[in-house]
């Protein structure tokens, strides 16, 4: 492998005019040390550096590549659409495809509204259920992330019941006095929330499937505990889907679960790899937001042209080609490899995996939520990023972030995977 001098460079150039030399912390390599990797392209299952390197990806933009880098479809529907305009703040038909898509796919949306990311979506969704219900007080959990919104950069208190108080400068005290911070999967504090507060709750957000502390699973009593309690006291239950959305099944983890939420936020997939979000749900819900009702929210380039033709182009190849079992089937056999590996290092650890998302954990209890995730090793993780990188693979940079498979990955990506794993790990142990 080549030197990466050309990316030290870069990355020393970027920080005279961006702020940390990114334009996103996730990509600052600060929970890992050492200097980012400047890409040049990608390509399939692969990225290539500005210094000539290869990497297998598996981070795929945080998620949105699930056909892989430049699928031919998606590229076609891009450049067919950029024929047309890039933007026109009006209504296109386009608009109305993918929003039919969606609704056809999740099972909570009925009408959905674009938007031009994650952090829009649950900001938008957040306000609606307000909206809809008369309530100030939103609930979430620690370790969930769901964008920079002022009200959801929550940190959790000393108990359970405690009110989050900002953990961002710049976000004021005001912003979080209604977020109610609980732990993910504990049933227990969510039936004490409900007690003390339901009457106040406007909502409930969470990710049905964490990927922002790692991958972390939810338990199926703490799903249906959600579901009653929400519907018991009138709340609007909200799973942000920004990550699992088309990811870990067609209709997201609300299909795979069979729990459905009163409204979804979508992301990533849903535009291909271009800027995207979207939030929906029941129709008397949504029909609360301007122009139908009250609620405002708005967006100049929301549903432009590149972004729902490359959405269009993803949702289509993933209906009509099904990869899902494939993404299983290589997802699982992966996992195992890595623990094996782990496990012959003589390494503490867990895996967890749902569909095509997955997480080597450096810890030797199953992570099932944000303090069981705080313990994890992540000197151990740095080493077996840096020696992973180094080989030629590209993980997340960060032990707390989800790895991605995508459709143009093979058997013999992850069995070559698995002995550069096996190989690292050995050094580690």
């Amino acid at each position: 492998m080549n030197a990466r001098t050309k990316s030290q460079s870069a990355f020393d150039r970027a920080k005279q005019v961006i702020p940390g030399g990114v334009n996103s912390p996730a990509r600052a390599f600060g929970g890992v040390g050492g200097t980012p990797v400047f890409i040049a392209r990608g390509e399939r299952q692969f990225l290539y550096d500005i210094d000539g390197n290869r990497y297998l990806d598996y981070v795929g933009s945080w998620g949105p590549h699930i056909l892989g880098h430049r699928h031919p479809k998606v590229i076609t529907a891009i450049q067919e659409a950029l024929e047309t305009g890039t933007s026109f703040g009006a209504p296109t038909e386009q608009e109305s495809v993918l929003a039919e898509l969606i609704v056809d796919a999740v099972p909570s949306i009925e009408k959905v509204r674009m938007v031009n990311s994650g952090t829009e979506a649950t900001m938008s969704a957040i306000r609606v259920a307000r909206g809809f219900t008369g309530r100030d007080l939103i609930v979430k959990f620690a370790g969930c992330y769901h964008g920079h919104v002022d009200s959801l950069l929550v940190q959790a208190g000393s108990g359970a019941l405690t009110l989050g108080t900002p953990s961002s400068p710049g976000v004021p005290e005001g912003c979080t006095k209604d977020t109610l911070v609980l732990s993910y999967n504990k049933v227990e504090e969510l039936q004490g929330a409900f007690r003390q507060h339901g009457d106040k709750i406007a909502c409930v957000i969470l990710e049905p499937v964490v990927g922002n502390m790692g991958v972390v699973v939810p338990t199926e009593a703490f799903l249906q505990a959600l579901r009653s309690l929400c519907t018991e006291h009138g709340s609007v239950l909200i799973f942000d889907e920004v990550m699992t959305g088309f990811r870990v099944a067609f209709g997201g983890a609300q299909e795979r679960f069979g729990v459905t939420p009163d409204m979804t936020t979508l992301g990533k997939i849903v535009g291909g790899g271009l800027p995207v979000g979207a939030y929906g749900g029941r129709q008397d819900i949504m029909d609360k937001v301007s122009p139908v009702g009250p609620v405002y929210q708005a967006g100049t380039l929301s549903g432009n042209p590149l972004a729902t033709a490359s959405g269009i182009a993803t949702l289509q190849t993933l209906k009509d080609e099904n990869p899902y079992p494939q993404l299983e089937e290589l997802s699982r056999k992966l996992c195992a490899g890595l623990s094996d590996a782990a496990q012959q290092a003589g390494l503490d650890h867990t895996v967890a995996q749902v569909g095509s998302m997955f997480t080597l954990f450096f810890n030797p209890d199953p992570v099932t939520s944000y303090a069981v995730s705080a313990k994890n090793n992540t000197e151990r993780f740095s080493r077996y990023f840096h020696g992973m990188l180094n080989r030629g693979y590209y993980l997340p940079c960060s032990q707390f972030e989800a790895n991605f498979l995508s459709a143009a990955h093979t058997d013999e990506d992850v069995q070559a995977t698995i002995e550069a794993a096996r190989e690292v790990l050995s050094e580690i142990g």
